[in-house]
């Protein structure tokens, strides 16, 4: 008996809009679009970003897994 596999690939576009800004869930520092140098955590199942400065201060607890009501 020969039987044919379908194979299906699905492909998920993510469209960004230019114009949003990201703020640092620290200290509230705005920014246009998604700066590349802030640093980026998942809290709680969302994700949340911090800016050059707050990452840098607080760079031990981040990496330490500890939600940012800790620090």
């Amino acid at each position: 008996m020969d039987q044919k596999n379908s194979q299906t690939t699905t492909t998920t576009t993510t469209t960004t809009s230019a114009t949003a800004t990201t703020s640092c869930a620290r200290c509230g520092t705005t920014r246009d679009g998604l700066p590349l140098t802030w640093t980026c955590s998942v809290e709680n199942g969302r994700r949340v970003y911090f800016c050059d400065e707050c990452g840098r201060r607080h760079l031990r607890s981040i990496e330490g897994r500890l939600d940012s009501a800790w620090w």
